[in-house]
């Protein structure tokens, strides 16, 4: 009877390696995944309480206004600049060999996917990134290492309502605004850098007639869509790696790790969905 004990473990452990391989597979998973499933639950869980009044108390509000005007603000100049240099760069090269193609009616549907589709958002959102997405993420590391969050919790009040969900917001409406701004700045420059260089045939309306022709009613669905998309997933993404951090880490240790995760999420959305168009 002893003897069949000692064997029994020596028989089944080779049964158990191929469980223990699938057991570490998954736990390797488990712990990619979870950033993407708290990614989606905290998007969702904003975009469900940003639609209740109750949750847009005073102390809300007035954080949802500070944010918002540091993200405009603060990043408003550096769109601009930016959208000029495209605009100069990208519209003005891309109606001038157009034109000498004789391609012009090409000129509305080569700039609707190159700055409207691709470039616009994606600027936007890693200007947005550095410029906001770090300042959050720095900003609620500081209160989680200095304990303002487990104080916060200690009186009752909800870190996700007073913390995440007015700079999430605020990013989301920042993010379709300085898109907005950058696209109409690109294409104007681009048009008049046109002009300056060689006198163009086509009028200031007829050029942008021709864009709004080239644009599908996927983009004017779509694109609302993207930028409030890229805005929100910003700010979930710094305050995810804001709360994630480990009791060693200072908030300095988070910036790399949340720009690099913030710039593979406006990429991955950028790009999903513009393939829905």
């Amino acid at each position: 009877m002893s003897e069949s004990t000692i064997q029994l473990p020596a028989l089944l452990s080779p049964s158990r390696q191929p469980r223990r391989f699938v057991a570490g597979l998954g736990a390797v998973a488990r712990r990619r995944a979870r950033f993407l499933l708290v990614l989606a639950a905290l998007s969702f869980g904003i975009g469900w309480e940003s639609l209740k009044p109750t949750s847009w108390r005073r102390t809300v509000r007035a954080a949802f206004y500070r944010a918002l005007r540091q993200a405009i603000v603060g990043s408003l100049l550096t769109i601009l600049i930016t959208a000029g240099l495209v605009g100069v760069g990208l519209v003005n090269q891309a109606l001038f060999w157009l034109g000498e193609a004789g391609q012009e009616n090409l000129e509305g549907s080569v700039l609707v996917s190159g700055i409207i589709r691709g470039i616009g958002p994606t600027l936007v959102g890693l200007i947005l990134l550095g410029r906001s997405g770090m300042l959050a993420l720095a900003e609620i590391g500081s209160m989680r290492i200095g304990g303002q969050i487990r104080a916060m919790e200690a009186q009752g009040l909800d870190p996700f309502l007073l913390l995440l969900l007015p700079r999430a917001s605020a990013m989301a409406l920042a993010s379709f605004t300085l898109t907005v701004f950058f696209v109409a700045t690109a294409l104007l420059t681009g048009y008049l850098a046109v002009n300056i260089l060689e006198r163009s045939t086509v009028s200031f309306g007829g050029f942008i007639d021709g864009v709004l022709k080239a644009m599908v009613i996927g983009d004017f669905i779509v694109f609302p869509i993207k930028t409030l998309a890229i805005g929100l997933l910003v700010a979930v993404t710094a305050a995810v790696t804001a709360f994630q951090m480990q009791p060693r880490e200072s908030a300095a240790d988070l910036l790399p790790r949340g720009f690099v995760r913030g710039v593979l999420v406006i990429v991955f959305v950028n790009v999903a969905l513009t393939i829905v168009i």
